[in-house]
């Protein structure tokens, strides 16, 4: 049988499969298991300085209680309309205004926050109050009630970080509001505060240790001091500093990267394109991505990505260039 004979045969056989919801592997395979992974989105960039007055504005459209949670989406480009910055997380800007209290509430979606700006606010886990201040992470476990109040005299703006697109690609998601709320019987026993103090001290003393990692730069990886690994079960988050000059090699893993600047000032180099990071700008780097990080001042960065899930089921993988 030649060649065309034996494509038209298989043809037929696959279309008289079809009526029973069937399909040929074997015409899918390498798209379904590739050599290796394709990054999901776009690379791109957040000017504070530009969404900072829109993050302001939406308190003059809705309050923090009927809003619930007050929010403005860093939605990926590659992503329009689908509430995502990767593939499996959520990052947006949440602003709390004097006075205002946003209602309890739980998910089981696992929640990070990282503050932008602004004192005097605080979040709560169950009964246990954390009192936010510029540069702290702040961890809100899943399944865990909460709620965010502000009694200073300014606005606090934080950036929220959670696994919504891959809670619900599990179809995971559950929900429960302030009217349900039941006092737990057991309070979670977990670290949920990491001050920026302590975080800044710790980078100044790697930096005072030794030379800087050439992919990376000094990292700290924020973790659980009772198991040792990632301080949120599905998503890992650290902080690093670059000292002025120091450019890393170039480093991609499978992860999709979220980058907030903390202090100073640098580049983030994605293929042709360079953003420009001066405080509280955020950017993302899709999984797979090659990247190289360039500090024009002495930088720190804080970063959040899926790679605490991905170590969990076993397929994370880096690749340094």
């Amino acid at each position: 049988m030649n060649t065309r004979d034996l494509q038209s045969q298989r043809e037929r056989f696959y279309e008289s499969i079809a009526p029973l919801d069937l399909a040929p592997l074997w015409t899918r395979l390498k798209g379904l298991v590739p050599r290796e992974p394709s990054p999901v989105g776009v690379a791109h960039r957040w000017k504070y300085s530009e969404v900072r007055p829109y993050v302001m504005e939406a308190a003059s459209h809705i309050s923090a209680e009927e809003a619930e949670r007050r929010v403005l989406l860093l939605e990926n480009p590659g992503f329009r309309g689908g509430s995502q910055i990767t593939n499996t997380l959520f990052a947006g800007l949440q602003l709390i205004m004097p006075g205002e209290v946003a209602p309890r509430h739980r998910h089981t979606q696992s929640a990070l926050r990282f503050i932008v700006e602004g004192h005097g606010a605080y979040t709560t886990v169950d009964d246990a109050r954390v009192d936010m201040e510029p540069g702290d992470f702040v961890v809100t476990p899943p399944w865990r009630w909460h709620h965010h109040g502000n009694e200073s005299d300014g606005p606090m703006v934080w950036l929220d970080g959670l696994d919504i697109p891959l809670v619900r690609a599990f179809n995971g998601t559950f929900r429960e509001d302030h009217d349900e709320w039941v006092k737990p019987d057991k309070p979670f026993g977990g670290l949920i505060h990491f001050p920026y103090a302590r975080a800044r001290e710790a980078l100044e003393s790697m930096a005072g240790k030794g030379e800087p990692d050439a992919h990376l730069g000094h990292v700290m990886r924020y973790s659980d001091p009772q198991s040792g690994g990632w301080a949120m079960p599905t998503i890992a988050a650290m902080i690093r500093k670059l000292p002025a000059g120091f450019a890393t090699r170039a480093y991609r893993s499978s992860d999709g990267m979220v980058f907030a600047c903390v202090e100073g000032a640098g580049r983030i180099h994605v293929g042709e394109e360079a953003f420009e990071m001066a405080p509280h700008d955020i950017a993302v780097v899709p999984g797979w991505m090659p990247y190289t990080l360039h500090a024009s001042r002495d930088w720190i960065v804080f970063s959040y990505s899926d790679r605490a899930a991905q170590e969990r089921l076993g397929f994370w993988r880096e690749q340094r260039l």
